[in-house]
């Protein structure tokens, strides 16, 4: 069953080049004055793409920027401190195919007293087919979906996203997501976490369908962590169609046309990196959650994603499938 609002690549690149001639509302609110000074942030998938962009524009606006990623360590980080001048930058693995190094990761963070002000959840695969992971998960739901929340709870958990701050710097929590979520089918439980196999046209329509999943998950957390205070700024945002490497498991063919689209037609990550920096660091998103941006400009989300009966349903089944498949998953108190 198709559950994503598309089912070809091509048509589904095609769809987000009309997003460039939008009128991007936001576009003169990022300033040189916006600074990072004295915090430190964490970039997923910061190794190439969109997360390298952001790890340079973060460190060049004075953050302590943590790399996670799973290859092209160190160099991917020597890079960015000549790119942006910064030495404060460091990367550390993370492969969120594989749930242990999740763990490893954030015990890493824990015994090194990091206390991060951002976390931008980046990192995301497409895939041609289906690959089972070391779980039995499927991967694209895996990295796309089930990792994060995995990570995001560990980070809760330990204190390393302290949301009982007593200043008004609250900590941020930016969920990088797309548009084309827009038009997905609602949660399919019965399929939900089984391992199937599928092709080209099943694997766009699922990215599409696990952005859902990540933003309905985003939106019952903000529920959980916030309730009558803010204590967290958690927002999703699309950056639009962004000139990446995220099409290198297409077919040969469809790769080639790909990457023509990509390179004549959509922006560069040091572009698209720029509303995700807005998001990051602006005082408009002071004490601002649950907020939805797609490159610029506000907008809503698929409404099925503010649904709390779904957005409760979908965290509880999240929780018992990572506790299914790692032994080692929490339940954060209080959430």
């Amino acid at each position: 069953m198709s559950h994503g609002r598309f089912d070809n690549p091509i048509v589904a690149a095609l769809a987000g080049f009309w997003d460039l001639f939008r009128k991007q509302d936001l576009s003169d609110k990022l300033t040189d004055d916006d600074r990072f000074d004295g915090k430190t942030l964490l970039v997923t998938g910061a190794n190439s793409g969109l997360g390298f962009a952001i790890a340079v524009e973060a460190a060049r606006r004075g953050a302590h920027v943590i790399m996670a990623g799973r290859s092209k360590i160190p160099e991917a980080g020597d890079k960015v401190k000549k790119l942006s001048g910064s030495g404060k930058v460091e990367m550390r693995y993370l492969d969120l195919s594989k749930l242990d190094t999740i763990h490893q990761f954030a015990e890493g963070l824990e015994r090194d007293h990091i206390k991060l002000d951002v976390t931008i959840l980046n990192a995301g695969v497409a895939l041609a087919k289906a690959r089972k992971t070391d779980s039995g998960l499927e991967e694209m739901f895996l990295v796309n979906y089930l990792s994060n929340v995995a990570l995001t709870n560990l980070l809760l958990d330990k204190g390393i996203v302290d949301t009982e701050k007593t200043n008004s710097c609250k900590p941020r929590i930016l969920f990088i997501s797309s548009d084309s979520h827009q038009g997905s089918s609602a949660v399919d439980y019965d399929e939900f976490g089984t391992f199937y196999e599928y092709g080209p046209s099943k694997g766009i329509s699922d990215y599409s369908y696990f952005k859902l999943l990540l933003n309905t998950y985003a939106t019952e957390l903000s529920r959980r962590v916030n309730g009558q205070e803010i204590k967290a700024g958690i927002n999703v945002m699309c950056p639009g169609p962004v000139h990446s490497n995220i099409v290198k498991e297409a077919p040969f063919l469809i790769r080639i046309v790909l990457k023509g689209i990509f390179k004549i037609i959509f922006r560069s990550p040091e572009k698209a990196c720029l509303p995700v920096i807005y998001m990051s660091v602006s005082k408009d998103y002071e004490g601002v959650t649950n907020q939805y941006q797609h490159m610029f400009n506000v907008k809503d989300m698929d409404p099925k994603v503010y649904d709390p009966d779904e957005g409760k349903k979908l965290w509880d089944r999240s929780i018992n499938l990572w506790k299914e498949v790692d032994p080692a998953a929490i339940q954060v108190n209080g959430l």
